[in-house]
């Protein structure tokens, strides 16, 4: 009898491919007791053989025709049919025609949806926005797995999602054990806010992160070093470099199948050494490989001699006689005429400044390579954990990029090296790289002062999961990321968007046909967001769960803080941190 009054009062009007039409006479009927029906509900429209489509309300209009009645027309957009056995599949229309009821989606209905993911593999940061009784799992395996797109306007509560996700995923655990689980999650903090929320986290910032100059590639140190002025000088000035550093790699390890790329130590000074001497040197007219060094001349029968002897020391030369018959005609070398004196000054303003001493301190080159990785991944012997914080908020803006792309790479290249080896372990060690703000070091476009860590990051992106390496892109411009990356992402958490460029690229790049859910993105709530992707059974608005402790990402209250007594400031403090001068900045905090 509920049947029959309920066939009466909706009826399927159409079912396209994209989308169902029904016809309610009265919506008070036709919901259900107890819950909400909106845009973004749930409906079920199903046929005589048990089988049936669930739909979501896209919109609805009032058709009111004279003599009759007035009727509601409901819209929704499909996302998938329950079969007759109650299995939920994604996509697809598969309803006898003609369908013979419409009604709402009831809430064990739908709850029974969403738990059709395993539950060994069920991992749970949100609910249903419009439902908020029923919990939306995903399953863990192949959300983590598959790379991870995190956006939303500023204020949209991208920080706050990400810390919710990453503080239950280091609380899951299978078994009864005691201590840490072995997640292992790097987050590249730009503005200092995960420090709050990760209070047992591996906190790398500026006065911690060390970086050895000699683990960069071949990309990262020019672009860290070479100037992109005239195309030809940045060319020569690479080469030479190129030669340089080669050799002093070759010379220090003893192996002489050592290339600029491999991640071994040289000395940079050194290299700044032989530099300087090759632009003040002065040669012999009538022998061209004789230098003449004050006091002791030398004749260098390869370049490999020349640069050995170089790199020992800087070196006093005889002055320039243009005559022959006087001091036996000395005369400027090959790079004594000014063309890398600019390069010289800049290696020695990077190596020599106090910005960059994360790079370039004696504390960091005396490192050996798996200390650099212990302390990247959080295996301190005093101090393990779950998540390492890389705080960038106090690394200079010119060498940002460096230092990701550095870093990407290194971490890269351990999943590379950890699976290519097959090292005996009881079980493997994935890693999660989460890339706060990435449209400030991996945009689009083909500049060359991005190109290391565009290559990294892209790479990760192409190639990470093979590896046990994943991405969590997280932008409020996503229009602005390179491509290459964005696209590679399978699951999305797309929260506010109000910019109309990031709305439509979103749009093009979700793996759904989502009209309704898709529309509302300039609309969304604090702390809602569209659930896409392979890891979730269907495409889902929901609300994410609460973080606790929270990132200081919060909005600063102006008002509140306007209406207090006037606050002096310690300038003299500030100014000392922000020029990297004075005391230690964990002594002050002290």
């Amino acid at each position: 009898m509920a049947e029959e009054t309920n066939r009466l009062n909706a009826e399927v009007t159409a079912v396209y491919p994209n989308k169902v039409r029904i016809a309610v006479r009265d919506l008070s009927d036709f919901s259900v007791p107890g819950e909400k029906l909106s845009v973004g509900s749930y409906v079920r429209v199903s046929d005589h053989e048990n089988c049936a489509i669930i739909a979501v309300i896209e919109n609805y209009e009032i058709e009111q025709v004279e003599g009759e009645e007035r009727r509601y027309i409901i819209e929704a957009n499909p996302i998938g049919f329950l079969d007759s056995e109650g299995n939920f599949h994604r996509g697809g229309t598969n309803i006898a025609i003609p369908p013979i009821a419409a009604c709402p989606a009831k809430e064990d209905e739908i709850q029974k949806i969403y738990d059709q993911v395993e539950k060994r593999k069920r991992f749970c940061f949100a609910k249903l926005s419009q439902l908020e009784t029923i919990k939306v799992p995903v399953d863990g395996d192949s959300f983590f797995n598959k790379h991870i797109a995190i956006i939303g306007s500023t204020g949209s509560g991208k920080s706050c999602t990400l810390a919710s996700v990453i503080q239950k995923v280091v609380l899951e655990k299978d078994g009864g054990y005691k201590g840490l689980n072995n997640s292992h999650i790097i987050i590249f903090d730009l503005h200092g806010e995960y420090n709050t929320s990760f209070p047992a986290a591996n906190i790398v910032g500026a006065e911690t992160l060390r970086l050895p100059y000699w683990l960069m590639n071949e990309e990262e140190l020019e672009e860290l070093l070479i100037e992109r002025g005239g195309e030809g000088q940045a060319y020569n000035q690479a080469a030479l470099l190129r030669r340089i550093v080669t050799h002093n790699k070759i010379r220090k390890s003893g192996n002489p199948r050592v290339t600029f790329g491999s991640p071994v130590p040289f000395s940079m000074k050194e290299v700044l050494n032989c530099l300087i001497n090759l632009s003040g040197e002065t040669i012999n007219y009538e022998n061209e490989s004789e230098a003449c060094i004050k006091l002791k001349r030398m004749v260098f029968k390869t370049d490999e001699e020349q640069f050995d002897c170089y790199c020992e020391n800087i070196k006093e030369f005889e002055t320039v006689n243009s005559r022959r018959s006087n001091n036996e005609g000395v005369k400027k070398g090959t790079y004594n005429d000014g063309s890398i004196d600019k390069f010289i000054r800049r290696i020695k303003g990077k190596v020599e400044g106090e910005r960059l001493k994360f790079l370039f301190g004696e504390e960091g080159e005396k490192l050996s390579f798996e200390e650099v990785l212990r302390s990247l991944l959080a295996y301190n012997e005093k101090k393990e954990a779950n998540v390492t914080v890389i705080d960038l908020s106090g690394i200079p803006f010119e060498v940002l990029s460096i230092t990701v792309s550095l870093i990407s790479r290194l971490l890269f290249e351990y999943g590379y090296y950890f699976k290519r080896f097959k090292l005996k372990q009881k079980a493997e060690v994935p890693l999660l790289l989460v890339y706060e703000e990435a449209h400030k070091y991996v945009p689009k476009g083909t500049s060359g002062r991005y190109e290391a860590c565009r290559t990294a990051i892209e790479r990760i992106a192409k190639e990470g999961r093979k590896y046990g390496v994943t991405l969590v892109i997280m932008s409020q411009r996503p229009s602005e990321i390179s491509e290459t990356i964005f696209s590679q992402c399978n699951n999305f958490i797309a929260m506010r968007l109000t910019n109309p460029e990031d709305q439509n690229y979103v749009k093009r790049l979700l793996p759904d046909s989502l009209g309704p859910l898709t529309d509302s993105l300039p609309t969304l709530r604090q702390g809602d967001a569209l659930l896409i992707g392979e890891s979730v059974i269907m495409p889902s608005l929901v609300k994410i769960d609460r973080c606790n402790p929270e990132p200081s990402s919060k909005d600063m209250l102006y008002l509140q803080e306007w209406k207090k007594e006037w606050e002096k400031v310690d300038f003299a403090k500030l100014t000392g941190n922000w020029s990297r001068i004075g005391k230690n900045k964990e002594k002050e905090d002290a």
